[in-house]
């Protein structure tokens, strides 16, 4: 039982501090939420499966030289992590068109990007996390210019360490959130998680477009077996050999 005191909770975690002020415990929970938290569920057994899977990517990716926030994980659904201060910046990587990139643009859903198209949204709950320009994001104050080029360039990195990774798995990375965090030396750390939450998965050569969804999107459009959906991410990720 973490008898330490709680420092922030937000949709889908509550982070804890612990004895290392430089270390922080973060709980994975089963809640759901989408379109702004305007739709709230839970998915059973969400947490402990987002936990294995954000753990097991992240350690994947510092294996290709991008570090993160990772530390360990005490428990199935808690992950130890380095205190960061988060960059109030969600970045979005697309490669294949899907949600809003479909709504706000003539782009039919499922095209396939000729390149991947890296995105900016001001992590604000209240205005609806929008998308920002980077002149608009500078403006703001949001991050200087040499932070949005690290930014940029190590989503990028991480697309293809992911893309990689998920074709070993038979599944199709269509797109992702990620985030980032300032730790205490100033090193810029992918943070956050990397999960079915946070990222669009289809399964590999499935025509349906309802049956080859393993991601949140079952939980947004009512697709139902959602649990299901989720563990086959879990299992499948696992059987990649780190």
């Amino acid at each position: 039982m973490n008898c330490h005191p709680q420092i922030y909770e937000g949709k889908a975690k509550i982070l804890y501090a612990t004895d290392d002020p430089e270390i922080l415990l973060a709980y994975f929970k089963d809640d759901a939420t989408a379109f702004n938290a305007q739709k709230r569920g839970t998915i059973v057994g969400k947490g402990e499966i987002n936990c294995q899977i954000a753990a097991h990517l992240f350690r994947s990716i510092e294996s290709q030289g991008i570090a993160t926030h990772y530390i360990d994980c005490p428990a199935v659904n808690e992950m130890r992590v380095k205190a960061v201060r988060i960059i109030p910046i969600e970045v979005v990587v697309r490669n294949i068109a899907a949600g809003s990139l479909c709504q706000q643009t003539e782009i039919g859903l499922g095209t396939v990007l000729p390149q991947p198209l890296v995105e900016f949204f001001y992590k604000n709950d209240r205005l609806g996390d929008p998308l920002l320009t980077r002149d608009r994001l500078l403006l703001m104050d949001l991050a200087t210019p040499a932070q949005l080029e690290i930014l940029h360039s190590k989503a990028v990195a991480v697309n293809t360490i992911l893309q990689n990774f998920f074709q070993q798995c038979g599944i199709t990375l269509v797109d992702f959130k990620i985030e980032f965090g300032v730790d205490g030396q100033q090193q810029i750390l992918l943070a956050d998680e990397i999960s079915p939450d946070s990222c669009r998965l289809w399964l590999t050569g499935e025509p349906d477009p309802d049956l080859r969804v393993l991601d949140k999107d079952r939980f947004r459009r009512d697709l139902g077996n959602i649990e299901d959906a989720y563990q086959q991410v879990l299992v499948r990720v696992l059987g990649v050999k780190e």
